[in-house]
């Protein structure tokens, strides 16, 4: 077959032994906070409030959190370092619950969508539409699990926050993404042949 494929014939390695394949590559066995596998500066926010910016989300203090500026509405653009496969997100409400107007109510989740706005968020389908109530905003509910099929080779998530419980503005106290990498090919694991 071919030397370093995987078929019959391997080339020998010094000393007689055959010369050793890299092992394939393999998704991520454990569910892991994906937020540590962000590109952080291609991660954005839309109407943010600079007093409370994208960045605290991932902080783990809800007091500090994120806010909306102008309105209740909200777009967030979390891109990966790598393909990922999401299972499950949770948001956490703002400065533990003090103000429940401001929790975040329909969500709607766009998969490798880069630079959307405002003025076109709308007018493209998102992959899945959630609707958070104040028990899955509590710090210790359960993640909302996603749409297993469709979260499956995820590059970057956007987030467009809607409307929230009433509130003039949208706060959020903490985000976290479960789920695992994707298997990909490392081109320095290769050897020049020949």
């Amino acid at each position: 077959m071919f030397p370093g494929l995987g078929g019959a014939a391997t080339a020998a390695a010094p000393g007689g032994g055959a010369a050793a394949e890299p092992a394939p590559a393999k998704d991520g066995s454990d569910d892991i906070n994906l937020c540590d596998l962000l590109d952080k500066p291609m991660c954005y926010a839309r109407n943010e409030n600079k007093s409370y910016p994208l960045g605290n989300l991932f902080i783990g203090d809800s007091r500090l959190g994120m806010q909306s500026d102008a309105d209740e509405q909200l777009i967030i653009h979390l891109a990966f370092q790598e393909f990922v496969k999401v299972k499950s997100i949770k948001f956490s409400e703002w400065n533990m619950g003090s103000q429940p107007d401001m929790n975040p109510v329909t969500v709607h989740i766009h998969i490798n969508r880069n630079n959307l706005g405002f003025e076109d968020i709308e007018d493209v389908d998102p992959a899945q539409t959630i609707t958070l109530t104040t028990a899955d905003l509590h710090e210790m509910s359960d993640p909302i699990d996603l749409y297993f099929v469709k979260f499956q080779r995820v590059k970057s998530l956007t987030f467009f926050i809607e409307d929230n419980a009433g509130g003039d503005v949208t706060a959020i106290g903490g985000l976290q993404i479960m789920g695992r990498t994707v298997a990909t090919t490392n081109m320095n694991d290769f050897k020049k042949q020949g």
